[in-house]
């Protein structure tokens, strides 16, 4: 499933870890410049990461029957919105607002910034067939359940592509805006 879609599976180059050398993960909170800006923009990710993992296991509770028809779809209705939607939000901001502060900033890292963006791209495809699949195991409830189970196995391997890839790519945008932030106290 994952080479359906053309996404990045290799590391941010490293010489774009520069910063993050200077300021680490287990840094950044006790630094002064780390404010709550951030720490919202941080607290999105990780809601992205629980939405992701939320859709594979309703999935995996619908095919192995331990979740009623009707149950999953309302849960796959509302998790399944909640993660699209606020990603597309999320990440267009990012990529119209955030990124461009980041970039004036510090352009040392516009490669890696410009990396971002195609990821942004490649999630948006894997996204408009999440949508697509989820709409018709939905619809397929009231239908066909037999059929419903099968499409919610395609659904299944589109949510953990979803998973690996937002593991992926909200780590390495973490890696390398946070230490922008930090080491320019941007966003106070």
């Amino acid at each position: 499933m994952f080479d359906t879609f053309d996404m990045r599976t290799e590391n941010m180059p490293s010489d774009l870890r520069i910063l993050l050398d200077e300021y680490p993960r287990n840094s950044w909170e006790a630094h002064p410049g780390f404010k709550e800006k951030t720490r919202h923009w941080l607290g999105a990710h990780q809601m992205f990461r629980q939405l992701g993992q939320i859709t594979r296991e309703e999935t995996e509770r619908f095919l192995d029957k331990s979740r009623s028809a009707d149950e999953f779809a309302a849960r796959l209705s509302y998790y399944g919105d909640a993660l699209v939607r606020n990603l597309h939000g999320h990440h267009g901001w990012e990529d119209f607002s955030y990124f461009p502060e980041l970039s004036a900033a510090d352009p040392r890292f516009d490669t890696g910034l410009e990396i971002l963006e195609k990821d942004h791209k490649a999630l948006d495809a894997v996204l408009n067939s999440f949508t697509k699949t989820a709409n018709r195991v939905i619809k397929l409830v009231q239908l066909d359940e037999k059929q419903a189970r099968d499409e919610a196995g395609k659904l299944h391997d589109v949510a953990q592509v979803i998973e690996t890839f937002l593991k992926r790519h909200l780590s390495d945008e973490e890696e390398l805006a946070v230490p922008i932030i930090l080491h320019h106290r941007l966003r106070g």
